[in-house]
């Protein structure tokens, strides 16, 4: 088999621990390294010295990201590569043999580069990421405030729908302080607006509603998660605004072109783009970029029969924002994506058919991004095109079976 890199080097990465094989020619030698900057500052060195073409490594973890930020300030051409595309024989299995491995596979061009963005936007990945998990914290704090509150008979939810409110918070800053909420108590808080007046509940349900039990002990706890759903809202805005004085011209620029998409709004837009980024040269067609996302069904055939299709793994961060936009897109029923998942909910099931929307709209982001294309919705009537004979046909069978006839009027 050909040479692609006659000088190479293949890396075993572990936490406190690099193996690194370097092949020059049909010669090798193997060092070990340890995982601290001033080691793998003299492994680059090494590298450098040898001349190294090409240097090879796998995604284990977190453990390649201080040894690939390393080499790409050093100006090392460096791959970091999917484990799974790159398993050795069965049998002996040492970190040498596992380093010699990969370098034999990289010398003769058999590993495919996994999409490493540039420095700048896996930080900006990384504010991103930081956000939405600050996001699921506050809400689970916000469930732990439900539970509590219905522990103590208080029916705030079912008064007000938004209990991260500012309705809500005055509300509860009024029960905490021990008053109970009665005819004359309502009318001062109403007219002092601590009870918001466009609340559909009337004043009688409200105050049931508002009035429960609660010790001691609810209270201080109570106070506790409130203070600390104050301190995550704090570093939320905090991290919306970093990622808008970080994000480029163009990074902007495409999140706000995006969000014409149903069911993208600024937030979404925002991981989108800190993930695929502006330039979409690096995906050679749409269905590059649904296979990376894992938005697309498997392929998995043998002896001509198809197998399970189900999707494979991709990028979460990704996968999971466009999941979410799909929930809300096909609550638009005007709308293509409406169309689309009541066409595949009925045979697929709901999970299939979020998928194939998610599918729908990355595929629509790729060419706006690429092409410079604006976005246009089939709209809702677009699967009612084709075939619409036998569809009619169908229909008419359907309505034979349940007794109806054409010359017949109902009742």
């Amino acid at each position: 088999m050909d040479r692609v890199y006659d000088k190479c080097c293949g890396i075993d990465v572990h936490k406190k621990l690099i193996v690194a094989c370097f092949k020059n020619g049909n010669r090798q030698e193997i060092r070990d390294f340890g995982a601290t900057t001033r080691e793998l500052f003299d492994m680059a060195d090494w590298l450098k010295k040898g001349d190294c073409e090409m240097i090879a490594m796998e995604s284990t973890a977190s453990y390649w990201k201080p040894l690939y930020n390393i080499l790409e300030t050093c100006e090392l051409q460096v791959m970091v590569v999917n484990a799974r595309h790159m398993k050795a024989v069965p049998g002996r299995k040492t970190d040498i043999k596992d380093a010699e491995w990969i370098a034999d596979l990289l010398q003769h061009g058999l590993l495919t580069a996994s999409y490493i963005p540039d420095r700048e936007q896996r930080e900006l990945r990384e504010l991103v990421r930081y956000r939405k998990s600050l996001v699921e914290e506050r809400n689970r704090e916000l469930n732990r405030l439900q539970k509590m509150l219905e522990g103590a008979n208080i029916k705030l939810s079912g008064t007000i729908t938004d209990i991260n409110g500012k309705s809500a918070r005055n509300i509860l800053e009024h029960i905490l302080s021990g008053k109970q909420i009665d005819s004359a108590e309502y009318d001062i808080l109403y007219k002092q607006k601590v009870i918001a007046h466009n609340l559909k509940a009337t004043k009688e349900q409200i105050i049931d509603d508002l009035n429960g039990v609660m010790s001691e002990l609810q209270k201080k706890m109570m106070r506790v998660l409130l203070n600390h759903l104050d301190e995550l809202n704090i570093h939320i805005k905090e991290l919306d605004d970093d990622i808008n004085n970080f994000m480029k011209p163009d990074q902007k620029q495409a999140v706000a072109v995006i969000q014409d998409i149903p069911g993208i709004g600024n937030t979404s837009a925002q991981a989108i783009i800190s993930v695929i980024g502006t330039n979409m040269e690096r995906f050679p067609t749409d269905a590059h970029i649904a296979s990376w996302a894992g938005l697309c069904p498997g392929s998995n055939e043998s002896a001509h029969k198809r197998k399970s299709g189900r999707t494979t793994k991709g990028n979460a961060l990704l996968r999971e924002t466009l999941v979410v936009c799909a929930h809300s897109a096909v609550k638009n029923k005007s709308s293509y994506f409406s169309a689309q998942f009541a066409r595949i909910n009925a045979h697929r099931g709901r999970k299939r058919a979020y998928v194939a929307v998610a599918h729908s709209m990355l595929v629509a982001i790729y060419h706006m991004l690429k092409d410079g294309v604006v976005f246009k919705d089939l709209g809702a009537e677009y699967y009612n095109h084709f075939n619409r004979e036998r569809k009619i046909n169908a229909y008419l069978k359907k309505l034979k079976a349940l007794g109806w006839e054409a010359n017949t009027v109902a009742v």
